[in-house]
């Protein structure tokens, strides 16, 4: 699996083992990763529009690469709820940012990750010999959502579109009754299941044991972390945004860390009156965009880039979205391991999606259980749990925020960087997804 590396002069590496590239395979880089700041939806982003967010990400990553708007190849952004005028979001965003017309352009959508699709994406691109450099993102903007009028609404309005009379009009005028006016929201809900993720995530905590102390001590560690990271300008990847006709922003307005005591105090959001999941242990809804510039690693170095990290292996992973509905991390991390030929001890950092403690500490109780692994795996021995000193140490979705589309974007750009900072070989990111379905990717640095 790839020759042995020599030792690399560095500073902060201190240990050098096998780099996993392969005989006869591109060597592909994460370049540099940038994102708009992270805000609670509702606050400065509450004017815009999901193209105004992504279009700032992109602006952001040409002025920190300084890439010619040409020498990209293709541009693939991740969304999860779609503003209906801006349906391929990716074109619409490159444009604006000033990309060249001729570069194409196609948005993807996978639930929370739908940037690491975007990503992945872009790597099967290059490993296919088709591109040399994509950008990949994501963007979500939930200060805004379309709504819609009811079905028998929309059978109406159609109608009286196309009605020739004004018989014709006034019938279909008197047709219409109060009910019809109800609109329909969308809902972080399962399609299948008609259960909202919050509830799922409340049973999970139940079925693995997992009590309201640990989830709030959980996100408390995430708000905390992420306040100290932000502190030490440790996010890097944060770009500073000026919003038209607002301020400029330049950080994530979502980190709040609070006491045991303040958070013990609110109510179950979900399942009432006896669940565990309440707003301080779940992520919040948020704006925010993210960008990533990925080469072949000789296309990279030609232009004169210094690489963060090489993207390695990486699966998708898929279970029931009853019962398993946030579980991807557990199944995904052996999978990529192995396929890189790595243990668990190999990783240095990792980086997990936190959608709401309990299912970061239902997943890490799953990953510590012979029982789950040799029941629900087909595995002979657990999957084994990423030590904490190494786990989420800049905070992580809970505290930083979580635009949906956004996020897996955020998650390995924070890994490269992390690498980078403590001197490690290897990360691996991790995130569940509506559906069932979740992702893992191991990354691994680039010599310094």
């Amino acid at each position: 699996c790839g020759s042995q590396t020599k030792d690399r002069p560095s500073s902060v590496q201190t240990k050098s083992k096998k780099t996993l590239a392969r005989p006869g395979m591109k060597n592909i880089v994460l370049v540099e990763g940038v994102r708009t700041p992270f805000l609670l939806s509702g606050t400065t982003y509450a004017e815009l529009m999901p193209h105004d967010l992504a279009r700032a990400a992109l602006q952001g990553l040409l002025n920190r690469t300084g890439i010619p708007k040409d020498s990209v190849d293709y541009i693939i952004y991740g969304t999860v709820i779609q503003e209906v005028k801006t349906s391929n979001v990716a074109r619409e965003a490159a444009l604006g940012a000033g990309f060249s017309d001729k570069i194409p352009a196609h948005t993807v959508t996978m639930a929370c990750i739908s940037s690491n699709q975007a990503m992945t994406s872009a790597v099967g691109l290059i490993a296919a010999g088709q591109c040399d450099a994509v950008v990949a993102g994501g963007v979500e903007f939930m200060s805004d959502v379309p709504i819609r009028h009811s079905r028998k609404m929309r059978k109406i309005m159609l109608a009286l579109n196309r009605a020739k009379t004004l018989g014709q009009r006034l019938s279909l005028i008197g047709s219409i009754r109060m009910a019809h006016l109800a609109p329909e929201l969308p809902a972080v809900a399962e399609f299948s299941t008609s259960e909202t993720m919050g509830h799922s995530a409340d049973r999970l905590a139940a079925a693995f044991g997992v009590s309201r102390l640990e989830q709030d001590e959980f996100a408390l560690r995430s708000h905390s972390l992420a306040k100290k990271a932000q502190d030490e300008g440790l996010l890097q990847d944060v770009i500073s945004f000026k919003v038209p006709g607002r301020d400029i922003v330049s950080k994530d307005n979502g980190i709040r860390p609070s006491s045991m005591e303040q958070m013990s105090k609110l109510r179950p959001a979900f399942v009432k009156p006896h669940g565990t999941v309440t707003a301080a242990n779940s992520s919040f809804l948020t704006d925010g965009a993210s960008a990533v510039l990925i080469m072949s690693e000789e296309k990279a170095l030609a232009m004169g880039f210094k690489p963060k990290a090489y993207l390695r292996d990486f699966v998708y992973v898929s279970q029931d979205p009853k019962d398993q509905l946030l579980l991807g991390p557990t199944y995904g991390t052996p999978k990529a391991l192995e396929r890189a030929g790595l243990t668990l001890n190999d990783i240095d950092v990792f980086e997990f999606h936190e959608a709401f403690a309990g299912q970061i500490m239902a997943n890490l109780k799953a990953m510590d259980s012979d029982w789950f692994a040799q029941t629900y795996m087909g595995r002979k021995t657990k999957v084994g749990v990423p030590p904490m000193e190494k786990f989420n140490l800049w905070g992580g979705s809970l505290s930083l925020g979580h635009p949906f589309g956004a996020t897996g974007c955020r998650l390995v750009t924070t890994v490269a960087h992390r690498l980078q900072k403590e001197g490690g070989q290897y990360g691996l990111v991790a995130a569940c997804a509506a559906g069932g379905q979740g992702h893992a990717m191991v990354i691994e640095a680039y010599p310094q």
